[in-house]
């Protein structure tokens, strides 16, 4: 089930998203949330949800613009899911749910800017959910290793 975050959710919320900015493979942020940062950074979302199996939170997602002015009606979006819980169709939950109210909070555009070229299951996802990839980024991406990867930009017409 996916629905909007509650206070009650930063803790589990914090924990996920910092898995996955510590795997260093998909997020461009490098420093972790803690409790203060998380609270400000969630709740300083357009929209924030998470996504729970048997009462407990497995993934999230934030949405927001992805600029301001002509182009505020832009969003852009970022998901985490839980290592425990990948593979069991949350990420495609939160997509689709983030699709939804992305229009219900009247944007007409959601756009990915760093899809990392590497990551397949975000990119097949994104493509059956008829996303639009518009280039490649050469070495756009640096990986927590050190190497350079090619980021993969899309969109999605709401």
């Amino acid at each position: 089930m996916v629905r909007q975050y509650e206070k009650k959710d930063i803790k589990d919320m914090i924990r996920i998203w910092n898995e996955v900015v510590e795997e260093g493979i998909a997020f461009p942020q490098e420093e972790l949330l803690t409790e203060e940062t998380g609270n400000s950074f969630f709740a300083s979302q357009s929209y924030t949800a998470v996504a729970e199996i048997d009462g407990k939170v497995k993934g999230l997602y934030i949405l927001h613009p992805n600029n301001v002015g002509r182009c505020g009606h832009i969003c852009n979006a970022s998901y985490a899911v839980s290592s425990d819980a990948r593979g069991k169709h949350i990420g495609e939950q939160l997509v689709t749910d983030c699709l939804k109210m992305g229009r219900e909070l009247g944007f007409k555009v959601l756009q990915f800017n760093a899809v990392v070229e590497s990551n397949i299951h975000a990119r097949h996802l994104y493509e059956r959910l008829g996303f639009q990839q518009l280039g490649t980024i050469p070495q756009g991406f640096r990986m927590k290793d050190g190497h350079y990867e090619n980021i993969c930009p899309y969109y999605h017409a709401l």
